[in-house]
């Protein structure tokens, strides 16, 4: 499902929207130990921003009675690229239709992936004023450096689970011309997870095979440092404040980013990236395939010995029963050839 032309009609991920059972728990999460602001409030929902976002908002938390992903959202390059999306995916039958927008963006056309996960594409963006008192002299910073919390600068990437992550991945490729930069392999060279950008980023977003074999759900959203001291400033935050840390810090073979993962309150997972890891600027780069005796130090190149093996089967919403029900089965080292993720 390759392009032979290259698709430049996606400019970024724009932002997110996760939804809480433990709302007003997960903001204060955000805020005072990610450093987000609150942009806006409106109904059940909360619109938040890292510093160096330089749109209104990248995050929205919704309350909803369990966890996951409400929607994720790309901005157009144009409006004609938004044009030219529009009509693709109404072709394919991926779409659903428009929305008149919503707090800090026009209207957006929505739709969902092969495996569920809904998404819109839109142009028309507000950009975030800061008020007199968060001004800065740094004039290429939308606002100051918040002084609460470890703040993240902005938002980096989504990982989405998949009962069939190849589909989910040519469907990115074909009808939104996300570029695939690696991806893990088993022995049938079937995909365990890719990752895809638009951007120079590694990844922008992320797709892996859901363990549960369930539909459309979140594995992880991430946010960005750009120092790795940073990543052990947070976790002496969240340590001291009561929260559990998954796994990290760490440093991944795949995008060679330092990372971590805790769980918010609401029970997303959260990744927090110490750095950018590797950048791509080749028109021709040709896609990383681990597989085999390479994958254990894609997943981990140093900093852990290895992952929880919930890591590959829980996300949200969480399916307690399924993960209860595969708790015994094989260590991740045993079972990296048949992770699903």
């Amino acid at each position: 499902m390759k392009r032979e032309e290259p698709l430049f009609d996606v400019a970024q991920l724009a932002h997110l929207e996760i939804y809480s059972p433990k709302i007003e728990e997960s903001v204060v999460f955000f805020r005072e130990i990610l450093g987000m602001s609150v942009a806006a409030r409106e109904g059940k929902s909360v619109y938040m921003r890292a510093y160096e976002d330089h749109y209104h908002n990248t995050l929205k938390i919704t309350d909803h009675h369990e966890a996951g992903l409400g929607h994720l959202s790309l901005r157009a390059t144009s409006p004609n690229a938004l044009e030219r999306r529009v009509k693709e995916l109404e072709e394919k039958g991926y779409g659903i239709g428009w929305i008149d927008g919503d707090i800090g963006h026009g209207p957006a056309y929505q739709f969902k992936s092969p495996d569920g996960h809904l998404m819109e594409i839109f142009y028309e963006v507000e950009y975030y004023e800061a008020p007199e008192e968060e001004k800065t002299k740094l004039l290429n910073r939308p606002q100051r450096r918040p002084n609460i919390g470890v703040p993240v600068r902005r938002l980096d990437h989504i990982n989405l689970l998949a009962s069939n992550p190849r589909e989910t991945v040519e469907f990115l490729e074909a009808l939104l011309g996300f570029k695939v930069n690696e991806r893990i392999l088993d022995e049938d060279n079937n995909d365990i997870a890719a990752w895809t950008s638009v951007t120079n980023l590694a990844h922008d977003i992320a797709v892996m095979g859901d363990a549960l074999g369930e539909k459309g759900r979140l594995h992880h959203i991430c946010y960005w440092y750009g120092y790795p001291q940073s990543l052990t400033d947070v976790s002496d935050l969240l340590i001291e404040r009561g929260f559990e840390i998954e796994v990290g810090p760490l440093k991944h073979g795949v995008s060679q980013a330092s990372c971590l993962y805790v769980c918010e309150p609401g029970g997303n997972r959260v990744e927090l990236f110490g750095d950018a890891g590797y950048l791509i600027f080749d028109p021709d780069w040709k896609t990383v395939e681990w597989k085999g005796e390479d994958l254990q130090k894609a997943i981990i190149w140093h900093g852990a010995s290895e992952l929880p093996a919930d890591f590959f089967r829980y996300g949200t919403p969480v399916r307690e029963e399924k993960v209860a029900a595969m708790a015994g089965q094989a260590p991740i080292e045993e079972e990296t050839e048949d992770i699903r993720a």
